[in-house]
């Protein structure tokens, strides 16, 4: 079990150092399914599919959906598992640059909900995808890319110029989060320091760059801590996590009479409200579009998602030791305590008795350790994407996680072992 834990939590680390935006998370997770030999599909073309195999389709860059379809397939259960791509961090703004007498900054906006304070100091790179000059204006050249060097900081101010710091001190999000590229020793390239500076990475001319969509994310890298290195330290474990349960779920599987699909979704953090979010007729078209290629009709395709399961994958609130208080009286989750099942009676978690008892059931027949979560009834809950998702295919769902602490820091904390109940889970569920 040991030699277990310690693959599990070398994979989900090297998993997180290269998964620093919805982009490089999905090539990240496109480069473990084609290494499975899953076959890619283009979204817009016709596919030929055949049962037995195991595809793959990359969806605006930022989002992925896989399937495997069993060899002997008429008209088993459809099994989804679904988990988000991207993570709260810092959006760069066009024209970027600003000056602040010799420092040069970069002017950001924050996407998704992020504890800002613990961006301060931290070394900062920036990821994601630059949109290129081409020859056809309707498909613009594109480049995935990740800095990996820590070119940015955000300087805390010293506690002799802010006395009340410890008391708590609310950032502003446009003067407290700039980040520091540079100090100018010359007036050289002021105007424009950081799309040259993009420019000198690509190897192309700045005239040539239209747009970009870049985040600046925390460059440390993952670890393992405490006396037993039982706990995984580590930036994007909300929602890298799951991700790579899902990924090594669908990988490590097989179930010849259904079939199996990961849906990994970018945007959930600001809502999913875009073209490659949950909120979107997304899941919906890739089903049936799967159906049809396999030689069903409508009605098959219908009956198929009444039939099926969602499994959606996002972090859970683990126990804080220093703030007890916080939990709920009776239902308190542990770190290497098990999965976590999330429910509410707000039905902001797409979980109702029947999947819990379904998930339960595998659980137990598996030998996993799982917990149930539910929020203080004076508090609120999370939210992800199950129940929005669940809007387009309402299919039977559940919404499970791993328990971490300081969910939305710049780093966050989980057990080792939750991430391996976690994989073996989705494994279970799909061969169940």
């Amino acid at each position: 079990m040991e030699n277990e834990l310690l693959i599990t939590a070398e994979r989900l680390i090297n998993t997180v150092n290269k998964s620093t935006c919805a982009f490089t998370a999905t090539q990240t997770a496109i480069e473990r399914l084609r290494q499975a030999d899953f076959m890619e599909l283009a979204i817009e073309e016709k596919w030929d599919i055949e049962k037995g195999g195991k595809y793959f389709i990359n969806v605006y860059d930022s989002s992925v959906f896989a399937f495997s379809v069993g060899k002997e397939f008429e008209s088993g259960m459809l099994r989804v598992a679904a988990a988000h791509t991207d993570h709260p961090c810092l959006y760069i703004k066009p024209s970027p640059e600003m000056m602040t007498k010799e420092y040069g900054k970069l002017n950001v906006e924050v996407y998704g909900g992020p504890i800002l304070n613990t961006w301060l100091d931290r070394p900062l790179s920036v990821a994601g995808r630059v949109a290129l000059k081409s020859e056809n204006p309707f498909e613009p050249k594109t480049e995935i890319i990740d800095i990996k060097k820590p070119i940015l900081t955000i300087p805390n101010l010293a506690i002799h110029m802010n006395r009340e710091v410890n008391k708590g001190v609310e950032l502003n999000r446009q003067n407290d989060m700039a980040p520091l590229a540079v100090i100018f020793e010359e007036e050289l390239n002021k105007d424009n320091f950081f799309m040259n500076y993009l420019a000198q990475y690509l190897d192309v001319d700045m005239e040539e760059i239209l747009d970009f969509e870049l985040y600046a994310y925390n460059a440390d890298k993952g670890q393992l801590v405490g006396l037993n290195e039982e706990m995984i330290s580590a930036p994007r474990l909300d929602n890298i996590t799951s991700v790579v349960a899902c990924v090594e779920g669908i990988i490590n599987s097989s179930r010849d009479d259904g079939i199996n699909v990961i849906a990994l979704y970018d945007n959930e953090e600001i809502g999913s409200r875009t073209k490659q979010g949950a909120d979107s007729n997304l899941f919906g078209y890739v089903i049936e579009k799967l159906y049809m290629a396999l030689g069903y009709g409508r009605e098959e395709y219908l009956a198929a998602t009444m039939k099926g399961f969602l499994l959606s994958i996002d972090v859970a609130h683990a126990l804080h030791p220093n703030k007890m208080e916080k939990s709920d009286p009776t239902n308190q989750n542990m770190m290497n305590g098990g999965i976590v099942i999330k429910r509410a009676s707000s039905q902001t978690y797409a979980t109702d008795s029947k999947s819990i008892a379904m998930i339960e059931m595998i659980c137990k027949n598996s030998n996993i350790p799982y917990q149930k979560y539910a929020c203080r009834s004076d508090g609120t809950t999370g939210s992800t994407l199950g129940t929005i998702a669940n809007k387009y295919l309402p299919m039977r769902a559940i919404d499970v996680g791993v328990p971490i602490l300081a969910m939305h820091s710049a780093r966050e904390l989980m057990g080792v072992k939750d991430q391996m109940y976690m994989e073996q889970l989705v494994k279970a569920y799909f061969e169940a």
